[in-house]
C-alpha cells in the first residue's frame, strides 16, 4: 500500500468515497489512483497509461474529457453555479431531457441516482398511499437510503421495521411478482426494477409486469440508471416499448458530471409541487440540485446523444469486443470458464474456477493480467472514445491474460495470483 493510499484509510473510510471503487474491489496490483483521463484512456500518478473500462460506473458514456461536453461547462463557470432562486438553463435542461424521453412529462433533477430512485419511491407512497416496495431481487443497486439497503447484505444501522417494507422478486418470473402482492395484498406502492440488465425481457414480460402492479393498485418504476443513454437514446422504455408511470435517469445523462433526474406522468409528478389539492409531498431539495454547471454538462450530453450515433457506436464497439473474447476463450480452451454476458453496450465478464463454480480470485487473475498489460477493466462497458484499435488492443491483452488464466486451472492459482483476491461490496464482515 502506498503512502497516499494508508492516508486515504485513515481519514475516509474505505480509503474512497466510493465502495466499488476500493482496493479491495481490484488486484493489488491496480493503480491505487487516477491521475486524469481523456478519451477511454486513464493515466496514474506515475504516468502509467492504460485503456478504461466500466468508465465512472457507466457514468462516462462519451469519454473522459469529452470536448464539448467540456466547453459547454467552462462557458458556465465565470457566471456563476449556484445562486438563491432558478437558473434559465434549469428549464431548457428539463426541456432537452423531455424531448429526449417524450413517455415523461414532467421531470426533476438531483445530484446522484440513489436520490432520483428515493424521490420516485416517495411519489409512490404518496399517490397509493401504501409503505411496501417490491424490488427486482436480481438487480444489484437501487440506492444507498435505509428503504433499499435494509434489503441488502450489508444492513448494518438499518431499522428491522425499515428491512421489513421491502420484498424481491425474480426477473422474468411474472409468477414470482404475483406470489408477492397475494402475499401483501393492498400494501405494495410500488414495482421497482430495471428494464433489463445482464438478461432481455422475455416477450410480453415488462408489459405483464406493468399490468400487473396496475391491477394491484401499484405503480410502475424503471431505474434506468444503466439503461438510460445505453440501451437507447430514449431510453430502454422505449426500446422495449413499456411506459412505466415513474422513471430515473443518472450516470450517463451528463457524461459523468452529476445529475441525476426523476420523470414520469404528470398527475403523479405533481405532488412534489403545489398545483394540487392532495398532501405536498417533499419530493427532491437539496442545495446543489441544479447548479449550472452539471445542467450545462447534461444539455451538451444529451445534444449530442442527439446528432451522433452514440448508442449504435455502443453496440458495435462492445459487439467487436465480445467476440474477440469469445474467440479468446475458445482458443484457451475456456470455454465454460470465461464468460461475456450481458448487452454489447454493458457488457459484463463471468470467471470461474475449475469445478465452474463463479470465483473472485479468477476474476482478481483475471483483471491483475489485464492490469498488467494496460487495461482496466473491472468490466467490458465501453463509452463512445473506445477506438477500434482500442478494442483490438483490448482483445489481445485479453488472449494473452486468459493463457494465464488457463494455466492457473491446470496448475492451480496460487503461483500466479499476486495477493488477496477481490471480495463483493455487500458484505456482513469486513
Amino acid at each position: 500500500m502506498t503512502p497516499l493510499q494508508r492516508r486515504a484509510h485513515e481519514i475516509i473510510p474505505g480509503g474512497c468515497h466510493t465502495y466499488a471503487k476500493g482496493d479491495d474491489q481490484f488486484p493489488v496490483g491496480a493503480p491505487p489512483f487516477i491521475a486524469r483521463g481523456n478519451g477511454c484512456h486513464a493515466w496514474d500518478l506515475e504516468g502509467r497509461e492504460y485503456i478504461e473500462y466500466g468508465m465512472g460506473l457507466r457514468s462516462v458514456t462519451l469519454g473522459h474529457a469529452f470536448k464539448p461536453v467540456v466547453d459547454a461547462v467552462a462557458a458556465l463557470l465565470s457566471s456563476g453555479i449556484n445562486f438563491s432562486r432558478p437558473s434559465p438553463i434549469e428549464v431548457e435542461c428539463a426541456e432537452k431531457f423531455l424531448q429526449l424521453v417524450p413517455s415523461a412529462e414532467m421531470v426533476k433533477f438531483c445530484k446522484d441516482g440513489s436520490h432520483a430512485v428515493d424521490g420516485a419511491v416517495r411519489l409512490a407512497r404518496a399517490h397509493t398511499g401504501r409503505d411496501m416496495v417490491a424490488i427486482c431481487g436480481d438487480h444489484p443497486f437501487f440506492s444507498t437510503s435505509d428503504w433499499f439497503i435494509g434489503s441488502t447484505d450489508m444492513p448494518g444501522g438499518i431499522p428491522e421495521s425499515t428491512r421489513r417494507l421491502v420484498v424481491k422478486f425474480r426477473y422474468n418470473d411474472i409468477s414470482s411478482l404475483e406470489a408477492v402482492f397475494e402475499k401483501h395484498p393492498g400494501k405494495i406502492a410500488c414495482v421497482v426494477m430495471e428494464a433489463s440488465r445482464t438478461e432481455e425481457p422475455a416477450p410480453g414480460y415488462l408489459a405483464g409486469v406493468k399490468a400487473l402492479a396496475h391491477a394491484q393498485g401499484a405503480l410502475l418504476v424503471f431505474d434506468e440508471m444503466i439503461t438510460g443513454f445505453r440501451w437507447h437514446k430514449n431510453g430502454a422504455q422505449c426500446l422495449y416499448g413499456v411506459t412505466p408511470d415513474l422513471s430515473t435517469f443518472g450516470k450517463a445523462i451528463a457524461n459523468g458530471f452529476s445529475v441525476s433526474a426523476v420523470a414520469g406522468r404528470r398527475e403523479i409528478m405533481r405532488l412534489g409541487g403545489s398545483d394540487h389539492d392532495r398532501e405536498r409531498v417533499f419530493l427532491l431539495s437539496t442545495t446543489h440540485g441544479a447548479e449550472t454547471h452539471g445542467l450545462a454538462a447534461a444539455i451538451a450530453t444529451m445534444q449530442f446523444y442527439a446528432d451522433n450515433p452514440v448508442v449504435e457506436t455502443l453496440h458495435e464497439r462492445g459487439a467487436r469486443l465480445r467476440q474477440g473474447c469469445v474467440q479468446a476463450a475458445e482458443a484457451c480452451g475456456l470455454a465454460g470458464y470465461f464468460e461475456v454476458i450481458g448487452r454489447d453496450c454493458n457488457l459484463l465478464f463471468i470467471t470461474r474456477d475449475a469445478e465452474r463454480r463463479p470465483s473472485q480470485s479468477f476474476r482478481t487473475l483475471f483483471m491483475q493480467e489485464m492490469i498488467k498489460r494496460g487495461v482496466i477493466a473491472p468490466s467490458f462497458v465501453v463509452s463512445y472514445s473506445h477506438s477500434v484499435s482500442d478494442i483490438d488492443f483490448t482483445i489481445r491483452a485479453v488472449t494473452e491474460a486468459l493463457a494465464i488464466y488457463a494455466k492457473a486451472l491446470e496448475k492451480g492459482i496460487d503461483p500466479y495470483l499476486e495477493g488477496r483476491p477481490v471480495r463483493p461490496v455487500f458484505r456482513r464482515r469486513a
